[in-house]
């Protein structure tokens, strides 16, 4: 594959590169999804929970991301705004099982979308509805108590995911991508 990818970025010019923001509250899944889109050899067996925030790389075939993976803690939630002006995309990660902190969730999207150096640009919004546990709710019923629908002026795609199999990573990815690609 590595060949593939040179040869298209020496017919199409030079790979386009993008920095996306990986937030959500704390125990979402968000670190084990970025482990899980990184290569095989580069995974990490045990997944600890981000003090802080962490950096990674992730390769598509004709987009490369810098993911800033942000802790959800509440006490490091306040560090997020710090990446928005550098950012030109945003993976929004929901524990899907954690109905009792969906309003909480909903709360730091808001905050996120009202920020003013968010709210003046068009960037996409990826949303993971983490399902990797039973009696998680449906990726519709999280995008109702989110209130998805009400945003407007920004693309956005909601994904049901498995952080631990990785079931819907690749759609939400490529949706992304797409989407990089035409703001970009």
């Amino acid at each position: 594959m590595g060949i593939m990818n040179k040869l298209f970025g020496w017919l199409k010019g030079k790979k386009k590169e993008a920095n996306v923001l990986c937030v959500g509250l704390d125990n979402s899944g968000k670190t084990t999804i970025i482990n899980y889109l990184k290569p095989n050899d580069a995974q990490q067996v045990d997944i600890v929970p981000t003090v802080g925030f962490n950096v990674e790389k992730v390769t598509m075939t004709n987009l490369s991301f810098t993911v800033f993976d942000m802790s959800g803690q509440g006490r490091y939630r306040v560090l997020w705004s710090h990446y928005y002006k550098e950012t030109q995309g945003v993976i929004f990660v929901v524990d899907s099982a954690d109905k009792l902190r969906m309003a909480v969730a909903k709360d730091e999207l808001d905050q996120l979308l009202k920020h003013q150096t968010i709210m003046n640009k068009r960037i996409p919004i990826l949303f993971f509805a983490n399902m990797d546990v039973q009696n998680s709710l449906s990726a519709v019923k999280c995008s109702q108590l989110l209130g998805l629908e009400n945003i407007k002026e920004k693309p956005w795609h909601i994904c049901a995911s498995n952080a631990k199999t990785g079931e819907g990573l690749s759609d939400g990815m490529h949706w992304l991508s797409d989407q990089l690609q035409t703001v970009k």
